[in-house]
């Protein structure tokens, strides 16, 4: 295939051959195809660009498709504050949805990908109360739109390990049906006894030789207390580069000195950081973790479900609030939250995908890269942020899966 008149990263014109999976040449714009152009995509050819914006493909890192309710009619936000009543209340009508929830996922993994997210990491909840259902929905939609999207599952311990009977039995089974990550919650608050509820997750991910994702929404010291068990678990068992830390909403709202302290740690035992653009003003900086070498991706957490009522699929927009959230003016640094939002994700998703080292690095549209990327509208990449065009066209693996914010059939 080959996608003719782009501009990669928003430089100068280009058209990108692909071969199989992998882009096998950049060439300067105008170089004889050999092959009949078309609009939009087709199995095989010349896709055009049309001078579009070309980007990696973005990588949702952090996203909860499990409680989605997004293409539902829109209902009033019933939640209590706190994680635990939270948690309740999603547990009180996440069964009594108007659509099955299996096609409720299928259908917001669909629109994700419609709208350029080609790799996707999922919290799958279970627990008592729900078992096995809502991790098997979203292993479901995962297998439904396989060629479409890489989908990583994590069993999700949203209710906490310690305080139901019967959690961890429901987390190993899961685990034997092939999850590739098992989650954490807040240590010290909801489970209140952190080192057995970290020896409990780091215990499953030696046993299945799975990654580790803990969420963590404690706020400062307590945050940085788990932290730095979280740190002791994964240098002592040797887990460099297999653990990540997810919100983090508090770590960067001790002191300076701590916060430095805070991020070397998570660059010495290589620890990733996802984050979901919170409005906190104690969230790290991405220009600072980026700067030591932290992993961070990005990611849309609930879609429009009984925990919030914002998320809508479409990550070019959380880039927006990302950018907002850390008060990045500068393109340079509005386009380092670009590059978070894809290849900063595929490189906690992947060990094969180089980690972003600096703001202006811009990967992933070079020969040999893997051919996941998404054409959009826009006079620049920061341009691009802030309009958020719908004239996109998605391919992963070389292959045309998305355009004009539809799936193409397989």
């Amino acid at each position: 295939m080959l996608i003719s008149d782009v501009r990669p990263w928003g430089g100068p014109a280009a058209d990108l051959l692909l071969d199989g999976d992998r882009i096998a040449e950049v060439r300067p714009r105008g170089a004889e195809p050999g092959a009949p152009t078309v609009d939009g995509a087709d199995a095989g050819g010349v896709v055009k660009g049309r001078g579009r914006l070309a980007l990696p493909a973005f990588s949702d890192v952090h996203v909860h498709l499990d409680s989605t309710r997004l293409g539902l009619p829109f209902r009033p936000h019933t939640g209590a504050p706190g994680v635990w009543a939270m948690m309740l209340n999603d547990r009180a009508h996440w069964r009594d949805a108007e659509v099955p929830l299996p096609e409720r996922v299928s259908a917001t993994l669909a629109r994700m990908i419609a709208h350029g997210a080609t790799r996707v990491r999922s919290f799958a909840q279970v627990d008592v109360d729900c078992r096995l259902q809502r991790f098997e929905a979203v292993a479901a939609a995962r297998d439904e739109h396989v060629g479409r999207a890489d989908v990583q599952l994590i069993v999700f311990p949203q209710a906490g390990i310690l305080r139901e009977k019967g959690t961890i039995e429901h987390l190993e089974a899961a685990l034997r049906l092939g999850a590739d990550v098992i989650g954490g919650m807040d240590p010290c608050q909801l489970d209140r006894d952190p080192a057995r509820h970290l020896d409990i997750v780091f215990g499953l991910a030696e046993r299945h030789q799975v990654e580790v994702d803990v969420h963590l929404h404690e706020p400062g010291e307590l945050g940085v207390f788990s932290t730095e068990l979280i740190v002791e678990r994964t240098l002592a068992l040797g887990m460099q580069g297999k653990v990540t830390v997810s919100h983090g909403y508090g770590l960067g709202g001790v002191s300076e000195s701590v916060t430095a302290r805070v991020i070397e740690a998570l660059a010495a035992a290589d620890i990733a950081m996802t984050t979901v653009a919170p409005s906190s003003r104690t969230a790290l900086s991405i220009v600072d973790l980026t700067r030591v070498g932290v992993r961070v991706g990005l990611g849309e957490d609930g879609q429009r479900d009984y925990w919030s009522p914002y998320g809508n699929g479409d990550m070019l927009d959380r880039t927006w609030q990302l950018a907002f959230t850390q008060n990045l003016r500068a393109d340079d640094l509005i386009e380092h939250a670009v590059a978070i939002a894809t290849i900063g994700g595929a490189s906690i998703m992947s060990s094969a995908v180089p980690r972003l080292v600096d703001v202006l690095d811009r990967p992933g549209l070079a020969a040999g890269d893997r051919a996941d990327l998404v054409m959009v509208d826009g006079e620049t990449v920061t341009s691009a942020v802030m309009d958020r065009g719908r004239d996109r066209t998605v391919i992963h693996d070389g292959r045309v899966v998305a355009d004009a914010l539809e799936l193409v059939p397989a």
